[in-house]
């Protein structure tokens, strides 16, 4: 019986840094949309997605249309390794090349 109660306190002590390991790493998350890759933002709220758009351009112009063209980026295969400065700062590139044309 005391062989059972050692191997149980074990198995329950190894589950607690297990779970505590888990919680540590998950708050070391960047919680700045701005750094993050396209997978992250697919998991963004709108709200989020605007306020990092607005923030990576520098204005509110056209934002709706920046967020949808990160947005369609970020649905393409492939892309989620991409971070959201640089699919920002494209589609803005882009925006601007547009309207100059």
């Amino acid at each position: 019986m005391n062989f059972i109660k050692k191997y149980f306190k074990i198995l329950i002590g190894a589950g607690v840094l297990v779970l505590a390991l888990f919680v540590f790493t998950m708050s070391l998350r960047s919680k700045d949309l701005s750094t993050g890759t396209l997978k992250s933002w697919l998991s963004a709220n709108n709200d989020e997605r605007i306020s990092t758009v607005q923030t990576l351009v520098g204005g509110d112009k056209n934002i709706d249309i920046l967020v949808a063209c990160v947005d369609k980026m970020a649905s393409l295969p492939d892309a989620g390794e991409m971070t959201i400065a640089d699919a920002a700062r494209l589609c803005n590139l882009g925006m601007q090349l547009k309207e100059n044309l």
